[in-house]
Parts: C-alpha cells; structure tokens; sequence
C-alpha cells in the first residue's frame, strides 16, 4: 500500500487533493511530510481530542501533596550532604558519564529577532550568544574535569539547518566538532475540529513540534541514546535554550541525583509569590508530577505552613538530570510506556475552498504536543533540588519587562556583582542591585561561584571599577 492509499485508509486522503497541481519537487515534499505522520497515532490522538469526550485528566487534589527537595544549606561547604553529592557528581564528570542536552527548536519571534533563539546575543559586553555562552560553560566544564562531556542539541525543521550553519561558522565556538551533536525535534499533524489533518498550502501540510516532551522520543529516533550508551554515557543534563544563567554542568545537581537513586531529578526554585507562573512539584500517590501554575487551585497556591511560607513553594523551571536508560526504557520503539498528549485550540494557517492559503481570526484547529515533567511519574525515584535565581534562572522569553533581554542582563551582572564583591570588589550599583558600570565575566574564566574562587586564587585579575568591567 502506497503512501497516497494509506491516508485514504485512514480517511484522511484530502491531503493529497491537490496532487495533480504540484511539481516533482513539491510532491516528493509532501511524502516526507506525510511519511513523518504516524497515522495509527494520530487517530487515537483524534478519537481522544476531538471525538471523544475531551474529559481531561482531573488531579486528586485532595490528596496533593508538596513534593519534598533537597533545601540549599546556609553553609554549602560545612554541609556533608551536599559536599558528599558534590563528591559524586565529579566523579561521574571526570568519568566520562555525563552529556549535556539542549532543547533549541525555537525562534526569536517574540524577542523582534529574525533566526534561532540560541543565536540571539544576550550578554552584556560581549553580546554573546546563547549557544556561545552555553558553548564556553560546556568548553570550561571539559577542561575543570578532563572528559569530552559531549553537546546534544536538539532543533526544529524551522532552525535547524540555520543552527548547524550558525556553530560552523564560528568554528563551535572551540569544542571539537564531532562533539557537537544536532539533530531534529519531531513534528505532529494539526487537525481541525472534524479530525481532518490541516493543509498549510497546496503541498504543505500543517506541522508543529510535539513539545519538549517530544525531546525523549527525538534522543531515541535520532540514535542519540544509542550513540550515548555505546560511549559510556549513563546521565543527561537537560535544559532549555532560553537560560542564559543555567548552569549546565552543575556537580551538585549530578550528585545529587546519582546518590539519591534517581531516575529523572529536577532544579526548583521557591515560588516568589502565589500567582508566580511558574509548575508546581507536588507528590501524588508516592509519585512525583508537576501541576501547571494554570490547573492548581487558588486555595492550594495559597496555602501556607506554620511560618507562613507557601506550602506549595517548589516551582518549576525545566532543568532536568535524567539517566539515559529511563529514557531509553520510555522512549523506545518497544516501550509500554507512552508519554500522553495535551491538545492547544490554536489558530492556524490553512487552505480556503479556493485553495488559498488564509490565516483565520479564530481558532480552527487542534495541535498536539507533549511535556517533558510528564515522565516524572514513571521514574521509580525522582529527586528535586533547590537553586537560586541568580545562579541558575533568568530565562529570555519576552521583548520587554519579565523574562525579557533587559531583565537577563541586568541578572547577569548583579551575579557577576556578587562574585567580585565577595572577593572584596565593591562596585557602585542602582537601586535594583545592578551595576552601574556594565560587567561581564567569560564563562571560559568562570561559569559558577566555586569556578570564581578558584580561578581568582589562582590568578587575580586587575579590575578597574571606574569603567566597564570584562574579565576573561
């Protein structure tokens, strides 16, 4: 059965309508469009979705409850559960063990910015990229530990080949190429509210990312896991492109999640205020899942402990520690296990009866994606430890205010601020804590507080506060 009689099997042969008007060129662009759809999949999707009753899954809130994680001491180098993890998490470092992963499929619309998100300059001197940035942590952390520490990236079929262009370049930034690893976040089949795939254009079926969660299945279908294995590489360090401040490799965090047993560990931080759009960590039925800031309660967001802090204060922020082999066992070909798919009402582009391409004023379709804090409850174990704004959150998310390049700079330097002030270094700041002067430490110098203090003992540089400040 051909690829055209298989669509009609499934009742969806309207896709190749317009097979007759399309060229050579485009008609071979529509088979591989079609040969990414897994038809069987996509009709259980629609029965779910779109025929069915459309319940969602309702949380037991009754029996909800925070999830427990590990809290930052007051002393870090006093503490011996952190030193002890810390211990761990080198070792695993300078054995080899470790890669890290980056999901970069996204575009820089919302910043006004024309190109990958990763390669939009953020920092404040320099005006580094994101994946410059995350190049020279990765670069840092190689050399502090003597391993490869390999670089998975993960793209779009919008980026990536601007992605793959971008680190060519500029030569990947110093790592040696074939430790740079891309390949492609995989795409689902919108439909309308018939369960009808979508036509983009004549040729062109409508095709979106099937979420971050989708990032566990693209490890498996690209032969990255398979790659990881067979280089002895037992943990994944995940996070997002948009976080400039996230530290990659993080000691801590590995040990952490190694000593605890845990199949998939995440980053917390403490929730600022009730309303903070940030997950919540939470434990149901002995398992750990996330529970979006949109579907808590407002009487749970609000609840408070004895000392008046939030009880549900354990916020979400996408960075993750995974062992390869629970990805592995969730996402293969033979797994049972099935990360499940949540549906987004969307306006989206499509075909009129007179074959245009329109974009309608109200939603008209259906796209599916998945999230990765999903596979949490599959992990037998699943740790959760607290960070710090500064130290590992200010993501790039929006052209102005929260979230946004302005508000990520100004994050950088105060950390950058805090670093040089605990070596004596005072620097004249704003009201907000922010330099006055701009400041900018390379990554390749330091990329964490510990990293600081021993490049400082070993080498002070001379930093003059009386102008702008770059230390590398």
């Amino acid at each position: 059965m051909d690829t055209k009689e298989l669509f009609e099997k499934h009742g969806q042969g309207h896709v190749f309508k317009y097979w007759d008007e399309l060229g050579s060129k485009e008609q071979a662009s529509l088979l591989e469009q079609a040969g990414e759809i897994d038809l069987g999949e996509l009709d259980e999707l629609v029965d779910t979705f779109v025929k069915g009753s459309e319940a969602k899954e309702v949380v037991d809130f009754a029996n909800l409850k925070p999830a427990p994680y590990e809290k930052i001491p007051e002393d870090l180098s006093e503490d011996s559960s952190w030193q002890e993890a810390k211990t761990k998490g080198e070792s695993a470092l300078r054995d080899g063990k470790v890669a890290a992963f980056t999901v970069a499929g996204g575009q820089g619309t919302r910043l006004g910015y024309n190109g990958p998100k990763g390669t939009f300059p953020i920092s404040p001197i320099k005006s580094k990229t994101l994946f410059q940035l995350f190049a020279e942590k990765v670069g840092a952390a190689r050399v502090l530990y003597g391993a490869e520490i390999p670089w998975f990236i993960m793209t779009s079929h919008v980026n990536h080949d601007a992605t793959v262009s971008f680190f060519e370049e500029n030569a990947y930034f110093g790592l040696a190429e074939g430790s740079v690893k891309f390949f492609k976040q995989g795409r689902m089949a919108a439909v309308d509210f018939d369960g009808k795939i979508i036509l983009e254009g004549k040729g062109t079926i409508a095709m979106s990312p099937d979420g971050h969660g989708g990032a566990l299945r693209a490890l498996e279908r690209s032969g990255a896991i398979a790659e990881m294995k067979s280089k002895g590489i037992e943990i994944l360090s995940y996070f997002q492109v948009d976080n400039p401040l996230v530290q990659v490799i993080d000691p801590y965090f590995i040990g952490f999640h190694i000593k605890s047993g845990s199949a998939m560990s995440s980053k917390m931080l403490p929730k600022a205020y009730e309303a903070e759009k940030l997950g919540h960590f939470c434990e149901l039925d002995g398992k750990q899942i996330v529970v979006e800031y949109s579907d808590m309660p407002e009487e749970l967001t609000a609840l408070r402990d004895e000392e008046g802090k939030l009880k549900f204060i354990a916020g979400s922020i996408a960075i993750h520690i995974m062992d390869v082999a629970f990805i592995d066992k969730i996402a293969s070909a033979e797994s049972s296990v099935q990360l499940p798919f949540h549906k987004a009402v969307k306006k989206i582009a499509c075909l009129n009866e007179g074959g245009e391409t329109v974009k309608p004023s109200d939603a008209n379709g259906i796209k599916f994606e998945m999230f990765v804090f999903d596979a949490l409850p599959f992990a037998d174990r699943a740790l959760v430890m607290e960070t710090t704004r500064l130290n590992d959150f200010s993501p790039v998310k929006n052209a102005e205010g929260v979230d946004s390049p302005e508000s990520s700079r100004a994050d950088q330097q105060k950390l950058y601020a805090n670093w040089l002030a605990s070596k004596g270094v005072e620097l004249e700041v704003d009201e907000s804590g922010v330099p006055v002067k701009n400041i900018e430490i390379a990554a390749s110098f330091a990329y964490s507080s510990e990293t600081f203090d021993a490049k400082w003992a070993e080498s002070t540089p001379d930093v003059d506060i009386a102008g702008e400040i770059y230390i590398s």
